[in-house]
């Protein structure tokens, strides 16, 4: 039985949906914006929006954005209809002091919580 994480204000999410979206890129363990979105509770949009009003708090190794040639080999390997649904724009890849620091500047008590969980 998988182990469920909750808090009374927040939604239930079991611990396997956080570590399925642990990838390896570059040789380092990145969530990619998009889940990162779906787990803080927030549009994609208004994430990145927030990471490139605080550029300054966001290192390259902090984040990064996937090449085409990156984008396209990951989505060959996860043959699934949520690869189909994605932004234009190429996504980012958040590495574990991207996610602390997305924590700190999103300020929900959702992003807190899910960063505690991740992290």
């Amino acid at each position: 039985m998988p182990e469920i994480i909750s808090d009374k204000n927040l939604p239930a999410i079991p611990m396997e949906a956080i570590g399925s979206r642990i990838l390896l890129i570059r040789g380092q363990k990145v969530i990619l914006s998009q889940h990162l979105a779906e787990l803080y509770g927030v549009q994609v949009k208004v994430l990145i929006q927030t990471v490139k009003r605080n550029k300054d708090r966001f290192p390259q190794d902090f984040i990064f954005q996937l090449s085409k040639e990156e984008f396209e080999n990951l989505k060959s390997h996860f043959v699934t209809s949520s690869w189909g649904g994605m932004r234009r724009a190429l996504p980012y890849a958040f590495t574990e002091h991207g996610v602390a620091m997305l924590s700190s500047v999103l300020k929900s008590k959702q992003a807190v919580q899910m960063n505690i969980l991740i992290i």
